[in-house]
């Protein structure tokens, strides 16, 4: 299973989750916890997958992050717990 890729993202994808962050308001303690769950180098499956914090759902598909969903909106794919 591969791991997330936390670089040499295209600038299509950078440029997605940054403006991701902006719109869904998600604060520097939400992306503190998010730091730390990808500092374990955690695995993810080949295809679409999730992954639940307090306060936005990490979307990816592979090794890349797409995108940050809120509350509410429904993910999809395998959940990472």
């Amino acid at each position: 299973m591969p791991k997330i890729r936390r670089s040499n993202l295209p600038p299509a994808v950078v440029s997605h989750i940054v403006r991701r962050v902006r719109e869904r308001q998600i604060t520097t303690s939400h992306l503190l916890l998010l730091s730390n769950w990808l500092s374990g180098e955690p695995t993810v499956p080949e295809g679409r997958w999730f992954k639940r914090f307090p306060n936005f759902t990490l979307c990816g598909e592979g090794e890349p992050v797409k995108t940050f969903l809120l509350p509410g909106q429904l993910p999809d794919g395998k959940e990472i717990l």
